[in-house]
């Protein structure tokens, strides 16, 4: 992976990680201020709680995705490291999942009108977990190249002690 591309990326991750943030302090505020006032139409509170986590599940996994690409850089990526890493994105994934079906549970009363927007958002959170499956299939080949590599080390080794 080329130097602009890793730095790119970097740039691309601060930004996410500090609009993250941004939002996340001002939801947090809205929390404790309780300067806003709620019509009875959607439970603010909760669903704001529950937008705090989920942002917090992407934050965990834009420092795993940052040290991931710290390990490209070294080339060290393809060592038994990186599984904790791409573990920690694989749960975080999956909390995502969790944290929209919440969202959809809450909302689910207000639609009872029109209830496409339920299902929606419920097959919207079976993406979501799709995605966690797509990140444990490429967990699986790197599991396949840091076992490749280790078997080309080790035949490395025998045919330095043969010559």
């Amino acid at each position: 992976m080329g130097k602009l591309t890793v730095r790119a990326l970097r740039a691309v991750l601060v930004v996410v990680l500090a609009g993250t943030v941004f939002v996340q302090a001002g939801m947090a505020w809205a929390l404790v201020s309780g300067s806003d006032p709620e019509d009875g139409s959607l439970p603010l509170t909760p669903l704001r709680v529950i937008t705090i986590l989920g942002i917090g599940t992407a934050q965990v996994a834009l420092v795993c995705v940052w040290r991931l690409v710290t390990m490209v850089r070294r080339g060290t990526v393809f060592s038994h490291a990186a599984f904790r890493y791409v573990d920690v994105i694989i749960g975080a994934i999956v909390a995502a999942a969790l944290v929209w079906f919440a969202v959809t549970a809450l909302n689910a009363p207000g639609q009872r009108d029109d209830p496409g927007v339920t299902l929606i958002m419920g097959g919207i959170g079976v993406a979501i977990l799709g995605v966690a499956l797509l990140v444990l299939v490429l967990r699986m080949l790197l599991a396949q190249a840091v076992a490749r590599d280790v078997e080309a080390a080790q035949m490395q080794a025998e045919l330095d002690e043969v010559i």
